[in-house]
């Protein structure tokens, strides 16, 4: 299968959520604590039609035996909110499942985490760690997790989006997320989104933090297949590496391969906003090809990570397709055949670039930067208050 073809086609503790293990209601919310099922709470909540809010207690959620997703949402959990109270780590791995004939790892999910078809932006995940991703691949049990079969599912959908995956008429809030250390192969370490050209409703992803996932091919922080869009709002991404090897699409369909792509990836028919989010020390900044997307307020500084497949010169913003962009700081090389980076709008790469000096959670201290890049929460609402 190409991906055109694909686009025609369009911690306290550390535990294991085990089933039938009881969740508890109380406070008007589920209460998840550690050694209950997380997907038991999201049934019970899914079938309430008032109280919709499902808390998970600190510690670390582990799958319990070898699935698609350790959780998943589809249209009859559309407007629950998930939200971690206290330091919360969702992982594709558990040790205990180890297969040592797999080259896996200790991943026994393909998805850390599952948005399907008819999920809106009522449908709230919110302050959990997702990480653990490792290219374990199963299609098995797709009608328990995803029940519409209208809309077709290809090798994408099974492969890509290693902590969360997003697919068909789906639009859901991710909020205040660190998504670190995945690997998926071909794309989508990260959050991979594919809507199937449903895209009139963005995928919202506010306030989260990428660190350290890995692709195979594209996108190993975020990855737009065609027909997807994305709102992308105040975002960190650092230590992303793209093209960790040859590209298997490729290799499969004799069709050019992918070899130098972005911590982010956007598709043809896809679009995103990105507004304050900072990319730095990534193995590229971003690649658009859809010409459609917006960056504003944005720092691109030194994504020239030594990683990946090598003999590729590093860049930072690739819209080569178009676009618009406006009040970012950029301090490398910009792909722009269609001159969309304009030189009033924008501060670009030069003996006056003004260093950012970003401190330990990589916001720009350096006063030029008052208004770009990404601020963690704390002090987005303490630099708004003082305005």
């Amino acid at each position: 299968m190409t991906r055109r073809t694909a686009h025609v086609l369009i911690c306290l503790g550390l535990v294991v959520a085990q089933a039938g293990s009881a969740v508890t209601f109380s406070n008007n919310c589920y209460q998840v604590f550690p050694g209950d099922n997380i997907q038991d709470a999201l049934q019970q909540a899914a079938a309430n039609k008032t109280n919709k809010l499902v808390k998970v207690h600190a510690g670390e959620y582990r799958p319990d035996g070898k699935r698609q997703a350790l959780v998943w949402f589809n249209e009859a959990h559309d407007g629950i909110r998930l939200q971690a109270e206290g330091p919360v780590t969702l992982t594709a791995a558990n040790p205990d499942l180890r297969d040592l004939r797999q080259p896996n790892g200790s991943a026994v999910v393909n998805h850390v985490v599952y948005f399907g078809d008819g999920v809106s932006s009522n449908t709230v995940l919110d302050g959990f760690r997702i990480t653990g991703a490792n290219n374990f691949v199963t299609n098995e049990g797709t009608r328990e997790m995803e029940p519409n079969t209208t809309i077709p599912k290809n090798f994408f959908f099974y492969a890509d989006g290693g902590g969360i995956k997003v697919f068909g008429r789906s639009a859901p809030t991710l909020r205040n997320l660190e998504i670190v250390d995945n690997f998926s192969s071909p794309c989508g370490a990260g959050i991979s989104v594919q809507q199937q050209g449903f895209n009139q409703a963005p995928v919202s992803i506010e306030n989260c933090r990428f660190l350290r996932n890995r692709a195979q091919s594209t996108g190993p922080a975020i990855d737009l297949l065609a027909g997807s869009s994305a709102r992308i709002i105040n975002c960190l991404f650092t230590g992303n590496v793209s093209n960790a090897g040859d590209d298997p699409v490729a290799k499969n369909s004799g069709e050019r391969p992918f070899v130098n792509n972005g911590a982010v990836t956007i598709f043809w028919n896809s679009h995103a906003e990105v507004r304050n989010c900072t990319f730095t020390g990534n193995r590229n900044g971003v690649d658009d090809m859809g010409g459609q997307s917006t960056y504003a307020n944005c720092i691109f500084f030194d994504n020239n990570l030594d990683a990946g497949l090598k003999g590729y010169a590093r860049y930072e913003l690739a819209v080569n397709a178009g676009g618009k962009v406006s009040g970012c700081f950029i301090n490398g090389i910009v792909h722009d055949v269609a001159k969309v980076v304009a030189t009033a709008e924008n501060v670009l790469r030069g003996p006056s670039f003004p260093p950012p000096n970003f401190d330990d959670d990589f916001v720009p201290q350096a006063p030029e930067y008052k208004n770009a890049g990404y601020r963690s929460i704390g002090k987005r609402l303490s630099a708004n208050a003082q305005r």
